[in-house]
């Protein structure tokens, strides 16, 4: 039992030194990273228990993402181990002035995207919890992961729990169209939205002269208890 739930994918992240590009580094540092564990790290180490709900393959890579959680103190127990899978990759090219940060991912078909004969207890997992989150990128991988997002957002709201939903769009997974279609019905189910001006226009059609007029017409658009802009 956690006070935070989160759900979604944990990757490998791979990226050259010292702001070189990755045609011309000769190591890789790696890393741990995915928002949804990023946000169960946070509450652990605000004093709050949390628990993160994922899928990852039964290998060492899958363990290194496993242990990761472990030490920020992330509850690990209802992560599903896939025999036969992979866990999802990305390079990152940090900026160098005026080169902006760029990110080339490679999690197609990883343990988490296929959720190959997973089934998630949701009423048990979030029981004795107080709020849930998840995310848009998770949403967007899929069939089965967008599924298990409407599935999981309805128990939570089911059982009395704040749900948190960040928008977080990203191009590469999916069109604005789809984006739309996918997560406008989801919005009933959620207390608290993170976006950012930009994604509200993209995916919703939301805008504004400034970023308080833009959360006052989700609010009122969707009936969220709170909005929060990130800038």
């Amino acid at each position: 039992m956690s006070d935070v739930v989160t759900f979604g994918e944990a990757m490998i992240r791979l990226a050259p030194p010292s702001n070189r590009r990755l045609e011309q580094t000769g190591t890789l540092e790696m890393t741990v990273g995915g928002a949804e564990l990023n946000v169960a790290s946070g509450v652990s180490r605000l004093g709050l228990t949390s628990s993160w709900v994922s899928a990852l393959p039964a290998n060492a890579l899958g363990r290194r993402v496993r242990n990761r959680a472990r030490e920020f103190g992330v509850d690990t127990s209802h992560v599903v181990w896939d025999d036969g899978g992979r866990v999802g990759l990305f390079f990152v090219e940090y900026g160098a002035s005026p080169r902006a940060s760029t990110v080339l991912y490679d999690r197609a078909a990883s343990s988490f995207c296929e959720l190959r004969g997973v089934t998630f207890d949701w009423p048990s997992i979030l029981a004795g919890a107080r709020a849930y989150h998840t995310t848009g990128i998770t949403a967007a991988l899929g069939e089965r992961t967008a599924e298990q997002v409407a599935t999981s957002l309805a128990a939570a709201r089911g059982a009395g729990l704040l749900t948190s939903y960040d928008l977080n769009y990203r191009r590469k997974l999916w069109s604005p169209e789809k984006a739309r279609t996918i997560q406008e019905p989801l919005m009933d189910l959620v207390d608290v939205l993170i976006t950012t001006e930009e994604d509200a226009e993209v995916v919703f059609g939301v805008s504004g002269t400034n970023h308080g007029e833009v959360a006052r017409s989700l609010a009122d658009r969707f009936g969220f208890k709170v909005v929060t802009i990130t800038i």
